[in-house]
C-alpha cells in the first residue's frame, strides 16, 4: 500500500509539473484579492486623513460618496492597467504597439468612469432612502475602504480575463452611463428642445463629460472593429476587411462627434454624424455578403434596425418628432446592433472550431 501511495504521489507531482499553466487562474485570482486589500488600505488611510474621523453626509459635496466615486474611478483605472500588465509579462515575445497601449488606456478610463458614475448614482439613491442621516467616522473609512476594494477587484479580474463579449458590454455600459450623466448634470434643462449633440456645447461639467464619452467610446468600437474581425470564418475574401473597415470609420466618426461640437463646428459636427449612419447602414445591407455565415435572424434584426431609424428621421422631416428623440433611439438601435454582431461573431466562430 505504501508503494502505490507513493507512486500515486510522485504521477501526481508528475502531472502538476506537466501541466505549468493549470494554476494560473488560482494566481490570476490570488493577485486580484491582493489589489483589492491594497485599494482598501491605501483609500482607507486616504479617508482617515481627508475626513479626520468625523462623520459625513451619504451624498453631495464633502461626503462619503463623492470621495468612494473619486477613489474607486482612480483604483478601477490604476487596476486595469495592472491587469493588462500582468496578461503582457505572462505572453512571453509579445510587444505591445501603440495603439496596444492605447487601447489600455482607453479601457481603464471606461472602467474609470463607470467605477465613479456608478458609486456616485449608489450614493444619490442611499441617500434618498436615509434622508439627512450622516455616516459614522469609523464608517467612513470602511465604506470608502470596501468600495474601492471591490471595485479594484472586479476591474482586475475584468483586466485579465477580458474578451469581446465582454468588451462590448463594457463599451454599452460607458456610453449609457456617460451620456446620462451628462444628460443629468446639464447646466440648461431644456437642452433636449435642440438635440442631442447640445449635450456638448456648453463649458461645464456636463459638456466635457458627454464628450470625453464620445471620443473615449469611438475609440473603444475601433478596438473592438480590430479584434472582432481577426478571425471570423468567411469564403469572401474582402469581407473581413470591409467589416473592419466600416466599423473602424463608425468608430472614427463618433469620436469626430465630441472633437467637434454642433456649436463651433456645425459643418463637420453634421458630416461625420450622417457619415456614421452611411457607414452603418452600408455595413448592414452588405453583411450578408462579406460574412455568409452570419445567421440569417441576426442580417434581418439589421434591416429592422436601419428601417426604424428611416422611419424616425422621415417623422422628424415633416416635424412629427424632435431631433433629440430620433438621435437617442438611432444611438441605441447602433450600439445594441454592435453588440449583437459580437456575439454573433463569436458564435460562428466557435461553431467552425468545434466543426
Amino acid at each position: 500500500m505504501t508503494t502505490e501511495h507513493s507512486a500515486t504521489r510522485r504521477e501526481l507531482r508528475l502531472r502538476v509539473s506537466a501541466a505549468p499553466h493549470d494554476d494560473r487562474e488560482r494566481s490570476l485570482e490570488t493577485l486580484a484579492l491582493g489589489v483589492g486589500a491594497v485599494a482598501f488600505v491605501l483609500v482607507g488611510v486616504l479617508a482617515i486623513i481627508v475626513f479626520q474621523l468625523r462623520e459625513a453626509p451619504i451624498a453631495g459635496p464633502g461626503s462619503v460618496g463623492q470621495f468612494s466615486a473619486v477613489t474607486s474611478g482612480a483604483a478601477a483605472f490604476l487596476s486595469f492597467i495592472a491587469g493588462r500588465y500582468v496578461v503582457h509579462d505572462r505572453a512571453a515575445g509579445h510587444t505591445m504597439s501603440v495603439l496596444d497601449m492605447l487601447d489600455v488606456v482607453a479601457l481603464a478610463f471606461a472602467h474609470a468612469v463607470i467605477a465613479l458614475l456608478s458609486m456616485t448614482l449608489f450614493a444619490v439613491i442611499l441617500e434618498d432612502g436615509f434622508i439627512d442621516a450622516e455616516v459614522f467616522a469609523l464608517f467612513v473609512v470602511i465604506i470608502s475602504g470596501a468600495a474601492a476594494s471591490i471595485t479594484a477587484y472586479l476591474t482586475f479580474f475584468s483586466a485579465t480575463h477580458i474578451d469581446l463579449q465582454l468588451l462590448a458590454i463594457i463599451l454599452a455600459v460607458f456610453l449609457l452611463e456617460g451620456v446620462l450623466a451628462a444628460m443629468l448634470t446639464a447646466s440648461d434643462p431644456h437642452w433636449w428642445m435642440d438635440n442631442l449633440s447640445a449635450l456638448g456645447m456648453t463649458n461645464d461639467l456636463s459638456s466635457l463629460t458627454f464628450n470625453l464619452t464620445l471620443i473615449v467610446a469611438g475609440f473603444i468600437v475601433t478596438t473592438l472593429a480590430r479584434y472582432a474581425t481577426r478571425a471570423i470564418p468567411t469564403p469572401n475574401l474582402h469581407g473581413l476587411r470591409n467589416v473592419r473597415t466600416a466599423l473602424i470609420i463608425v468608430g472614427v466618426f463618433l469620436a469626430l462627434v465630441g472633437v467637434f461640437t454642433v456649436d463651433e463646428f456645425f459643418g463637420i459636427h453634421t458630416a461625420v454624424a450622417s457619415g456614421m449612419v452611411v457607414a452603418f447602414a452600408t455595413l448592414v445591407f452588405r453583411l450578408h455578403r462579406w460574412i455568409p455565415g452570419l445567421p440569417k435572424a441576426f442580417i434581418v434584426v439589421g434591416y429592422v434596425f436601419v428601417g426604424v431609424i428611416a422611419i424616425l428621421a422621415v417623422n422628424f422631416a415633416v416635424g412629427y418628432y424632435t431631433l433629440t428623440a430620433v438621435e437617442l433611439v438611432a444611438g441605441i438601435l447602433v450600439f445594441t446592433w454592435v453588440v449583437l454582431f459580437i456575439r454573433n461573431a463569436a458564435a460562428l466562430q466557435q461553431d467552425v472550431q468545434r466543426g
